[in-house]
């Protein structure tokens, strides 16, 4: 059975492929406290054990499924990219340049004084700075080199290695140094620090809360009696209570049909009105003022939940308290901010600001929230296809592109298909934010391009790669895994000063600053742990989108540097 087995999956790849991609899936899923392995280790490490059955995969696999991939996180997050080299978000962005050098540099002087040759150097990099991607750069830029062939194997080989070791101390360290001993490093009660600067981003909210601004959704039919209060009120006098206690006119019935109406309309006493607004408004202030009736054709108004994605420039960078007081945001509930590729919850604070690119998750009456789409972007309603057409042309061209080769000193210089992908996922994720009518990729496809075609790339290197593992691992020794805690631990211990006393970025979003420059999702996770906040999170996504991209093209500079 064992025999058979083995025969199968060498004469079918493919399933050695989506058994690798099973178990990897289930292996990096397991946690232990806050620490997991994460998809892309897991998959490598059961690819080297599945790999040990010398199985060969066709090179094509893994570079049709990379390039994907890369254009993937391109289109993320290219709306965040264009902002962060934008005046709002530019010493973010310049900050993550910064430490993406730093990790460079640092890296670089690691693989030199360790004495590390060209594959070893590159695993060693991307396992450090725990940035996957560049292994699929470094692997192009070793193979164009014109090395001997079984040089060139050999290092190819050695990518994996180096990077399965240090890839645990890089997600790790990284989380550790930046949760336990950030807040040390610049000098801050981390807890009190997200406190002043929650209120400092919350003046102006209402008494209620920022949520009373946006006005949840409660709807109910009430009858206007003579000498009531709203007798004789125009519906604009109705709905312009204080905020924690604000009802809004929804539809009107007068003399048994139902009217249209404007704000100037003026209400009378026999008149059946639609009201929504808190639940405790409705049931406290609107019973004082008339009397609830069964009504269902009044209060048959299209209500739902949607996500709008801001394309209009007109709002960009505006508050969101600013916002609330904008006659088109009545009537409608925000529920929820998200922003960039990783989909980072923003906090709903009354000085939050929103840009383009952004998710709201808002509710509402259809009529409000088609008032709000008009004003603020596109309203991303739940859709299953993807736009093909858009998604292979943008593809093909970037790759393209990326092939073109510009010799400087006798090295030949190119971006390579697979980084022109990239590229042009960048201008195809901010054409899509700024013109959403075309060029669509569904979340779970964007999910299923990302995740899975990554992951099948590290699976067939893994394979690729599993005879020659554990001799390569013989040979890197303890000597690998130190010179890749010095190269994950020396750029975090100084990003958070430069960050401090360089950029003067606030103490509350230092640390999220500092893991979005090292893409470490799961660093900031730790550090919104120990502040018992998700502020930091508002300081993630500008350097993570930067940072992104340039640790990926990194893989291949790296390689440059050590051939020169």
């Amino acid at each position: 059975m064992a025999e058979w087995i083995v025969t199968t999956l060498r004469q079918h790849a493919e399933l050695a492929i989506f058994l690798t991609l099973g178990i990897g899936y289930w292996i990096g899923g397991l946690k232990f406290k806050n620490f997991s392995l994460g998809a892309v280790t897991g998959v490598l490490l059961t690819g080297v054990l599945v790999g040990q059955l010398d199985i060969a995969i066709s090179d094509n696999v893994k570079s049709v499924f990379f390039i994907l991939f890369l254009f993937a996180i391109g289109y993320g997050v290219g709306p965040q990219f264009v902002r962060g080299l934008a005046a709002d978000g530019g010493p973010q962005a310049l900050f993550a340049v910064v430490i993406c050098l730093l990790c460079l540099g640092v890296t670089f002087a690691a693989i030199k004084l360790g004495g590390f040759d060209l594959g070893f150097g590159a695993g060693l990099f991307a396992g450090a700075q725990t940035i996957s991607a560049a292994i699929g750069l470094s692997t192009d830029a070793i193979g164009k080199l014109g090395l001997p062939p079984d040089t060139a194997g050999t290092m190819l080989k050695e990518i994996p290695v180096a990077y399965a070791v240090c890839y645990f101390f890089g997600t790790l360290g990284t989380g550790w140094i930046l949760a336990f001993l950030g807040p040390k490093l610049i000098g801050v009660d981390l807890p009190q620090a997200c406190k002043d600067y929650e209120a400092k981003m919350s003046a102006g909210t209402p008494s209620g809360g920022i949520h009373t601004a946006w006005h949840s959704i409660d709807v109910r039919a009430f009858r206007i009696e003579k000498g009531s209060a709203l007798d004789g009120k125009t519906v604009a006098e109705a709905e312009s209570g204080p905020p924690q206690s604000r009802i809004f006119v929804e539809r009107l019935r007068r003399d048994g049909r139902i009217m249209d109406f404007a704000p100037e309309t003026v209400l009378q006493a026999g008149d059946a009105v639609a009201v929504s607004g808190h639940h405790e408004t409705l049931a406290g202030t609107m019973e004082k003022l008339a009397v609830e009736v069964e009504d269902r054709e009044l209060l048959s108004i299209p209500m739902e939940s949607l996500d709008l994605v801001v394309t209009k420039k007109s709002v960009n960078g505006r508050t969101l308290l600013d916002l609330s007081q904008e006659p088109f945001a009545r009537g409608v509930f925000l529920k929820k901010l998200t922003r960039g590729a990783a989909g980072v919850s923003i906090p709903l604070l009354a000085q939050t600001k929103i840009y383009r690119g952004d998710i709201l998750r808002i509710s509402g009456s259809t009529g409000h929230l088609d008032r709000l789409a008009a004003h603020l972007g596109y309203e991303d309603r739940p859709s299953s296809l993807t736009d093909m057409v858009f998604v292979g042309l943008a593809i093909a061209l970037g790759g393209v592109l990326g092939s073109v080769t510009v010799p400087i000193s006798g090295i030949p210089l190119t971006l390579s298909s697979s980084g022109g992908a990239l590229i042009l996922g960048l201008v195809a994720g901010w054409l899509r934010s700024v013109h959403p009518t075309f060029g669509r990729i569904p979340a779970p496809s964007l999910w299923f391009m990302n995740s899975v075609g990554l992951n099948t790339f590290i699976a067939v290197v893994g394979i690729s790669s599993g005879p020659e593992f554990i001799s390569g691992l013989k040979i890197a020794g303890w000597g690998l895994f130190f010179w890749g805690v010095v190269a994950t631990a020396v750029p975090m211990l100084l990003a958070p000063l430069i960050a401090k006393h360089v950029f003067k970025i606030d103490p509350a979003i230092n640390l999220g600053c500092c893991g979005g420059a090292r893409t470490s999702t799961a660093s900031v996770g730790m550090v919104a742990d120990a502040a018992k906040s998700n502020i930091p999170m508002l300081g993630y996504t500008v350097p993570y989108a930067v940072s992104n991209t340039l640790l990926t093209m990194w893989g291949l500079v790296i390689v440059l540097l050590l051939k020169g």
